[in-house]
């Protein structure tokens, strides 16, 4: 392999003042704060609790007081609607939410009370609190208190839906959005939310059904940008047949596929599956969708940028072009892909994209040995990717950018797997299901911040590969 270089990508942050690094490659970093040396190599900056550097000949220049581009907590869309006035919100509001938090005290004297639609309006606020603020555990918990005052109101179970998809329980949001529309045929939100968990459930048919519904009932850009998403699934998909097993939904070319290499492809995934449950420690609640495509029909349907191998998007889409046995190569390829359906749902689909390839990689079998040299100068010498940069989805970078992306991220789930145990792994999804950021997962788990971690991971590359 070639030697790594330093590639820098967007950083996306909560709104908020920041000093902006513009760099020669076009690329920006936004920052809290920037310190310039003008005789220091290095321009120092900060996020969050953590200090990076950069070589000061990669700068442009910088700006100060910029606004933040937004971010979700989530890979998944922001796909609830705006939240009705309720009748009493106005008093409940500043009774439950006071100087930014929830008042516990008030919530529960409110649910004691006897109306329940006050009580199912303040539990619907606190939920509505902690989603805005990225908490999807703790907001799903406000919400099932909600829907126990009120369990036919169509927005709380709009919400609910939504919820649960954002933690990665589509299957069992599947209900819940069936209600919503039934109470409430005539409003195009909860028609679009049935949509959305269908899609997700692996009900394509259903989904675009419920999404022309929608549109008919009112215009909204995002139900028609997944509408023709799922029509373009679906035509390319028109003609596949389906196999199920225990664990899996396979979906494939029924001309292209023998019934050996699909009975044959069904025990491996089944395998892998097993051996990913005695791994992680957990198995997943729903069966797993997995749809085999041509070479030209996946990046049809997928869009995903030409150095994808394969992708989940909560389906597992595998291009099997001229593959007519379950090879070592795709064999490895499900198996990677299929960690990150267990992943998404063990860690309520709020996994760092660097943690979640890394684990990914490690269960295929990949190794740092082969480019370990290279990471270990590349840490050494301070031009490594921050990690906290490494959060976000890898799929826009050009094939060096997610050579280096990709190359850190195994590194780093082998470096917590080699100095504190796969268990830690397991554990840091389970606080981000609960509602931990990325790094106080990292802090609770492994006792490091992501400076830590990278100073700790730093010598671990020297020790294990010089220099």
């Amino acid at each position: 392999m070639r030697s790594l270089v330093l590639i820098l990508v967007l950083l996306p942050a909560v709104p908020a003042a920041a000093d902006v690094i513009h760099l020669k490659n076009g690329r920006t970093i936004w920052a809290d704060q920037v310190r310039e040396d003008k005789n220091k190599d290095h321009v120092e900056y900060e996020v969050g609790e953590d200090t990076y550097a950069i070589p000061r000949s990669s700068v442009d220049h910088i700006d100060s007081g910029g606004a933040k581009p937004s971010e979700s907590s989530s890979n998944a869309p922001d796909i609830t609607p705006a939240a009705p006035t309720f009748d009493h919100e106005a008093d409940v509001a500043i009774k439950v939410i006071r100087g930014g938090k929830i008042d516990a005290d008030a919530l529960a004297s409110l649910s004691q009370a006897a109306n329940p639609e006050v009580a199912a309006t303040a539990y619907f606020l606190a939920g509505k609190h902690e989603s805005d603020e990225g908490n999807f555990p703790v907001a799903k918990r406000y919400y099932e208190s909600a829907l126990r005052f009120q369990p036919d109101n169509a927005t709380l179970l709009i919400y609910y839906a939504a919820t649960l998809m954002r933690t990665g329980h589509a299957a069992e949001a599947l209900p819940y959005a069936q209600h919503a529309a039934g109470v409430a045929p005539d409003s195009a939100d909860a028609i679009a939310m049935l949509g959305f968990v269908q899609f997700a459930s692996d009900h394509t048919p259903d989904a675009i059904r419920s999404w022309k519904k929608s549109l008919a009932l009112r215009p909204d850009p995002t139900v028609k940008q997944y509408l023709v998403r799922a029509e373009r699934e679906s035509n390319a998909e028109s003609d596949f047949s389906q196999r199920e097993s225990s664990h899996f939904n396979l979906h494939f070319e029924g001309k292209d596929t023998s019934e050996k290499f699909r009975r044959d492809l069904l025990a491996a995934l089944d395998s892998e599956y097993d051996e990913l449950v005695r791994d992680l420690g957990y198995a997943p609640h729903n069966n797993i969708a997995v749809t085999l495509y041509t070479q030209q029909a996946f990046f049809d349907v997928t869009r995903a940028p030409s150095w994808t191998g394969a992708v989940n998007d909560g389906k597992l889409r595998i291009p099997i072009s001229g593959v007519s046995t379950v090879t070592p190569e795709l064999a490895r390829v499900l198996k990677h892909e299929m960690t990150h359906s267990f992943v998404a749902e063990m860690s309520g689909n709020r996994c760092p994209t660097w943690l979640n390839e890394g684990v990914a990689q490690m269960e295929e079998g990949r190794s740092s040995t082969t480019n370990g040299r290279q990471l270990a100068q590349l840490f050494a010498t301070g031009n490594e990717i921050p990690f906290n940069m490494l959060e976000g989805s890898f799929m826009s970078f050009s094939a060096p950018e997610a050579t280096v992306a990709y190359a850190e991220s195994l590194a780093g789930a082998e470096y917590i797997r080699d100095a504190y145990g796969v268990t830690e792994i397991s554990r840091m999804l389970s606080l981000l299901s609960q509602g931990s950021s990325s790094e106080a997962a990292l802090r609770t788990s492994v006792h490091s911040g992501y400076r830590q971690f990278r100073d700790e991971m730093t010598r671990w590359l020297k020790e294990k590969y010089g220099e």
